[in-house]
């Protein structure tokens, strides 16, 4: 058995939204397959998200945010250092031979007890700006794992312990790789998935149906929709819908977004990062609206890449009305052979390899010769005529 091979203990600490949560269950779920053994460190919400982590260790470390003002950095401060000293005493009877962390302040109480107690470590940033955390830790890690390249916010001094690896998705999002668009007739039934993440959005509730209603009425009676809501808007939603004649099934969560995406034709959402990483997994085209008050403005930053390739239309929210969603979606939805293409081309931003790629930098933490090279590229060139 190599060094790299022998079976290890490795400590990921995330945040508890989606988009930190699903690259750390996808990668323990590769460090698991591989015979090692992991633990979660998150906050309450983290150590509770559906289905990601059965079977992983869990911890909940204090972690307070810094905002509030003096009063609030004092209690974020106290916080921080008691989950730093909670982690050390983890440490000392698990062994961890790297700390990873995916960003959000429950992460940090993680990394700085790693620091103290000279544990290798390493950040994985989900979207294409360096996060708040993954900024404030970045100079004192041994790598930094990036999913964009670009990535913003990243000082060019630390280029040299940077790894692009992509964006880690779930095993039943990557396998839809394997799986050709659905087929889409002229008069055929046109499948819509409106999704706003983890937090839903009520501005895709706002405009959503009415635009779909303004569609062509030959078009209109083709569509059938599935739409991801807030608890609030959804019985206005599904009211809407309803009036529109429009078939729509609604909920607040969708535990099987992986079948959903096998099926839809066409996506309205958030551009989060675990969103653009579903979408260019499965080559789903996309019509994208980036939360204008995400920190950094980095949505409107996740959807370059997918946009510029063609592969999503991105509509700034303030432009974001019924007519210009009505608009997009003829442009798109009435050529089944150009929205084929849109697919593809979002497909080919995608990195299929991220989950195995960021266990192998991972892996290599503690084992400084088998470092895998700066930049090292994991999606494959596609040509399009």
């Amino acid at each position: 058995m190599t060094v790299n091979q022998r079976p290890r203990h490795f400590v990921l600490a995330a945040g508890g939204t989606g988009g930190h949560m699903v690259p750390a269950a996808a990668l323990a779920a590769e460090l698991t397959r591989r015979g090692h053994r992991v633990a979660l460190v998150s906050d309450e919400r983290g150590v509770r998200f559906p289905g990601l982590f059965e079977g992983i260790q869990t911890h909940v470390l204090p972690a307070g945010r810094f905002t509030g003002g003096p009063l609030g950095w004092a209690k974020a401060t106290r916080s921080m250092w008691r989950g730093r000293m909670m982690a050390r005493e983890l440490y000392r009877t698990f062994k961890p031979a790297a700390v990873i962390g995916f960003g959000g302040y429950p992460a940090l109480p993680a990394l700085l007890a790693a620091f103290a107690n000279r544990i290798p470590t390493a950040v994985h940033e989900q979207n294409a700006v360096l996060g708040r955390v993954n900024r404030l830790v970045a100079r004192r890690v041994d790598a930094i794992a990036t999913s964009s390249e670009p990535t913003e916010r990243l000082a060019s001094g630390l280029l040299a312990k940077t790894h692009l690896v992509g964006n880690p998705v779930r095993e039943a999002v990557l396998a839809l790789r394997a799986r050709p668009y659905p087929l889409l007739e002229e008069d055929g039934i046109f499948r819509v998935l409106v999704t706003g993440g983890s937090q839903g959005a009520s501005i895709l509730s706002q405009v959503v149906p009415d635009g779909l209603a303004m569609l062509p009425v030959t078009f209109r009676r083709r569509l059938q929709v599935t739409h991801q809501a807030r608890i609030e808007d959804i019985d206005a939603v599904r009211a809407q819908y309803a009036e529109h004649h429009i078939p729509a099934e609604l909920a607040t969560y969708l535990p099987d977004m992986p079948e959903q995406l096998a099926w839809a034709h066409l996506v309205i959402a958030r551009a989060g990062a675990s969103t653009i990483s579903e979408l260019t997994a499965a080559g789903r085209p996309a019509i994208l609206v980036p939360l204008p008050g995400a920190t950094d403005d980095h949505q409107t930053v996740n959807a370059r890449e997918i946009t510029r390739a063609g592969g999503a239309r991105t509509i700034r929210q303030g432009d974001f009305t019924a007519v210009e969603l009505a608009k997009q979606m003829q442009k798109l939805g009435l050529d089944p052979a150009a929205l084929q293409n849109a697919a593809g081309r979002a497909r080919s931003c995608g990195r299929p390899n991220a989950a195995s790629d960021l266990a192998d930098l991972v892996e290599s933490l503690d084992a400084p010769v088998s470092r895998l090279p700066v930049g090292r590229p994991s999606k494959p060139k596609v040509q399009f005529a």
